[in-house]
Formats: structure tokens, C-alpha cells, sequence
């Protein structure tokens, strides 16, 4: 169904392997004082182009949007970027320890055919918010680059990808890059075309769901639309043209190396908190025990049913909540979903207790500002000091991302965190 195949990358000339000092995090997650860290370690690093300076109004002279544009263009004259002299597909390895177990999660990024979600081929899972479409729409219309790859989940039960993984890994690699945290990414150009054809294979007749990247999956199909008309209206509509794709680092979803952690969520109530009737509220649908806090790391792990820790303002116990056994989730979640969607930990927190109990939902955005998204456990739950009350999650399981994307819905906002976060600045591409 995908169509995915060998481009050739956009990637830095540089006489190290290690360009470490050319990489940085997702644009997403670098606040000003990051950004400035990464450009004093090397002015070329790609946060200059992800987040170049400048007014973020694109209709304001010098905005970042044509600084990033600008820079493009001058990196690669210069010779600072160029293109590779052949089609390939590009193997990642993430590398890094958790808990003392070594983990290796392994993708490959390929140019993907641009397909609009109705059809069913590329498929989201999480909301995606207006603001940052705006933003990166702006950046790809005024670069035509891919700066940094979409993640995505392929379905290979059968390890049929396995082996070439294997043997390409065993290689010398194309370039290194290490993040604040540890995580080395190891990067290989694969273009043998009997190991290409054995990842088309693989990959023939199966969808494609988003693991993270739906804001730029979203905005590389405004771009594509916007070429097409451009191109419409010139007469001069060009046959496979880049814009038809997107780049994305495509991962087995049954890897057992692919990790998914929670983010917790932190609220605050529209007055003053009333935690013994938040508590009174919650008794009918929820069993509510408290638990050792040397507990929390292990409290929700053997829960055969919906289940969250709860931690309120100017209260040190952490407890548990565990939906009761008679409660009908798809009777008591009246909106119309799915039952996959209504069994998720994060539906049932957002419908049955943000909502009612907090006045919180998406779908009223002016409530969002009192809903805070925490990854750290322990960082969640001495947000109390501050805030009303905190939620620690369960992570979202594998089945149920494929059965919500199936199903053709989407997850609330941040029902998912895949850890390592991909790494920008080895592997770039052309799209205009």
C-alpha cells in the first residue's frame, strides 16, 4: 500500500564520522538557551535551519521562515550540504541503555509517497495542533526540504526485515551523532538493490502509521497541494515530482526494542480545588487505594484493567485508581468511537474525569491551559506543590495504537511517547 523506496539524501560534508556537533533534538522540543547551546558548538548546526531567527510573521522582511530559506540554499553552494550521488536507503541504529539492558532500535528512512489519510495507507494516531502547523507549513514552503524525518511504524511480525538489518549494521557506518542524553545514532547507506527490494517486500500491501511527526506529515500534504496547483496553473505539471514525498524513518512496531513510555498529565480545576469532592466524584467508577511511594514505579504494572496514579495539591500520598470491574466503558464514554479507542487509559482519563471533574477537553481549547504534560514521573508528582492535581499513565500499548489508526480515529494529544526521539541534521532531503 506504502509506496516507500531509495532517495538520495541531503546530508553535511564533513571529515569526521561524528557530527555530533551538526545534530540537535526535534525542533519541538529546544527552547532558546538549547538553541543557542547547539549554534555555539558549530554555527552549521541544523537547528539554524530548523529554528532560524527572525520574526515568526512570514509576511515581515528577514522573518525566520526565508532566514532558514536563505541558509538552505547558501549551505549547499558552499558545499556545507550537498546531495548524495546515488539513491539509497539509510539505516539507523539508536543505541543506549535503559534500566541496564542495552537497547538497539533500528529504522530505515526512505522517501514515502505522500497519501492523504481517507485512503488509509499512511495513517495518524495522536491530534495534531493548528499553531505548529502553521509554523512548520511556512518552513517547508519557503526551504522545500525535509529537514528532519517523520517517524513511522511499519508491521513486520515475521522479522522478514530482520536479516538485513543484521547485515548492514555489521558494516562500517556513514556518520555518528550522540544526544545530551546518551543516545548514539549510527547511520549506514544501504544501496545494494537486492536488500532494497527485500525492505519493499517487507513493507508491500502495509500500512504506515505515525509514531511521531503528524504535524509535519500534515503540512508536507499542504506543500504537495500547493506545488500541484502551482504547477497546474503554469502548465507545467511535472511526473513523480519530489513534493509527491516525504522522508520518514520507518520502524518494526513489533521490535522489541521499540520503546513506548507514557507522558503524565498535570490539571488545574476553573476555582478552587475541591479534593474531598473530586474524591467523592470519583468512588462510583473507581476503586481508589493509596500506595507506597516506593510503590509508583511498579503500582500499575499488573492492572488487567484501566487504572492511573493521582497525587492532589497539598496531599503526600500517591493513589491509585482502578476503574471498577462492572463499569461499562463504551455506555459510560458516549462520544462516537470505537471501543479500541474508549478502552484507552488516556480516553478514559480525558472523558470521564478531566472533562466532567476539571471542565478539561480538546475539543474546547480554551480549557487546555490548565492541562500540563509531564514524561518524568517524579517530576509529575511534585507538580502538586503548584497544581491541583497529577495523573501518571500507563504507556499506550502497540495493539491499541494499530486498532485506534485502523479504526481511522485519532488519540488524544500526546497518548504516545517513543524514546529515543530521532535525532536532526544526519539525513535531510530535497522536496522542491
Amino acid at each position: 500500500m506504502a509506496r516507500v523506496r531509495p532517495f538520495a539524501a541531503v546530508r553535511y560534508r564533513h571529515d569526521e564520522v561524528d557530527l555530533t556537533p551538526l545534530t540537535a533534538p526535534p525542533y519541538d522540543v529546544i527552547n532558546p538557551a538549547e538553541r543557542a547551546a547547539l549554534i555555539a558548538k558549530d554555527p552549521h548546526n541544523v537547528v539554524a535551519l530548523e529554528l532560524a531567527e527572525g520574526p515568526l510573521d512570514a509576511e515581515v522582511a528577514g522573518n525566520r521562515y526565508a532566514t532558514a530559506a536563505t541558509r538552505w540554499a547558501a549551505w549547499r553552494s558552499e558545499g556545507i550540504l550537498a546531495t548524495d550521488p546515488e539513491r539509497a536507503l539509510y539505516i539507523l541504529e539508536q543505541r543506549y541503555d535503559l534500566e541496564g539492558v542495552t537497547i538497539r532500535r533500528r529504522a530505515v528512512i526512505a522517501e514515502v509517497g505522500l497519501e492523504p489519510f481517507s485512503a488509509g495507507v499512511i495513517l495518524p494516531h495522536e491530534r495534531t495542533l493548528p499553531k505548529a502547523l502553521g509554523d512548520r507549513f511556512e518552513l517547508i514552503k519557503a526551504t522545500g526540504a525535509n529537514l528532519s524525518q517523520i517517524f513511522g511504524l511499519f508491521d513486520d511480525a515475521a522479522g522478514e526485515t530482520d536479516a538485513v538489518f543484521a547485515r548492514v549494521t555489521s558494516t562500517e557506518p556513514t556518520a555518528t551523532a550522540t544526544d545530551a542524553d546518551g543516545v548514539e545514532s549510527v547511520l549506514w547507506n544501504l544501496t545494494d538493490p537486492a536488500l532494497i527490494e527485500a525492505f519493499a517486500k517487507a513493507l508491500a500491501d502495509k500500512p504506515i502509521f505515525i509514531a511521531d511527526g503528524h504535524h509535519r506529515y500534515t503540512t508536507a500534504l499542504a506543500y504537495r497541494d500547493l506545488r500541484r496547483e502551482q504547477a497546474i496553473a503554469a502548465g507545467s505539471i511535472d511526473e513523480d515530482p519530489p513534493y509527491d514525498h516525504v522522508m520518514m524513518a520507518l520502524v518494526n512496531m513489533e521490535d522489541p526494542d521499540l520503546v513506548v513510555l507514557p507522558t503524565h498529565r498535570v490539571a488545574d480545576a476553573v476555582n478552587e480545588f475541591d479534593a474531598e469532592s473530586f474524591f467523592a466524584a470519583l468512588k462510583p467508577l473507581f476503586l481508589c487505594e493509596e500506595i507506597r511511594v516506593e510503590d509508583v514505579a511498579t503500582a500499575l504494572q499488573l492492572s488487567q484493567t484501566p487504572a492511573f496514579l493521582v497525587r492532589v495539591r497539598d496531599d503526600d500520598r500517591v493513589l491509585r485508581l482502578t476503574l471498577r470491574e462492572n463499569a461499562d466503558i463504551d455506555a459510560l464514554i458516549g462520544v462516537s468511537r470505537s471501543s479500541a479507542w474508549k478502552h484507552l487509559d488516556v480516553a478514559i482519563l480525558h472523558e470521564l474525569i478531566l472533562d466532567p471533574l476539571l471542565g478539561i477537553h480538546a475539543d474546547r481549547p480554551e480549557t487546555l491551559a490548565r492541562l500540563g504534560f509531564v514524561k518524568d514521573t517524579q517530576a509529575a508528582l511534585e507538580s502538586t506543590l503548584e497544581h491541583d492535581v497529577a495523573f501518571i499513565l500507563r504507556p499506550t500499548r502497540m495493539d491499541q495504537l494499530r486498532a485506534v489508526a485502523l479504526a481511522g480515529e485519532t488519540m488524544p494529544q500526546k497518548s504516545t511517547y517513543f524514546y529515543p526521539k530521532l535525532l536532526s541534521g544526519l539525513v535531510m532531503r530535497a522536496a522542491d
